[in-house]
């Protein structure tokens, strides 16, 4: 069973200012509250196979999961810019997916996550199907803090 959901927020910045805040993977914990730590795993400047450990505190437990970049188009004038972000954690395959288009002076930033499991047992669909609705609410609260938060961010420079 797959679990998707898509939000979106108007960022008064340019594209560019708003792809310099959700690329800067080591500066993510000092924008986002809901990160505590980063821990890079890899050396460069972000772009496919950048990968890092990220810890989260998650319903009072902190949680580390490794995370890397599958796909990174930077916005230009011409095209909308994207970049998706891949974890595989307690049997499940998440990918968050970051879209930018320039749109009156600023930039709508859609941030689409998804949550697959990875070979699904019959105790694991019926945990999804008891609790899935709640953990995606809590999941799209959380997600909805991070887009305010980084246009924030992006507003700021």
């Amino acid at each position: 069973m797959d679990h998707k959901t898509t939000l979106t927020q108007h960022v008064n910045a340019s594209p560019d200012k708003v792809w310099a805040v959700i690329s800067d993977i080591p500066g993510s914990a000092a924008t986002l509250s809901g990160i505590d730590s980063i821990q890079m795993l890899s050396e460069g400047g972000y772009g496919e196979g950048t990968r890092w450990k990220e810890t989260r505190t998650i319903m009072g437990r902190a949680e580390t999961v490794e995370m890397w970049v599958s796909q990174a188009e930077p916005p230009s004038p011409t095209r909308a810019g994207s970049t998706t972000v891949k974890a595989l954690q307690g049997g499940a395959d998440y990918t968050t997916r970051f879209t930018l288009s320039g749109r009156d002076g600023g930039t709508d930033l859609s941030l689409t996550f998804g949550a697959e499991e990875v070979k699904p047992t019959l105790l694991s669909k019926i945990a999804m199907a008891l609790f899935g609705k709640i953990g995606m609410s809590m999941t799209r609260k959380a997600l909805a803090k991070d887009l305010a938060e980084i246009a924030a961010k992006a507003e700021s420079l």
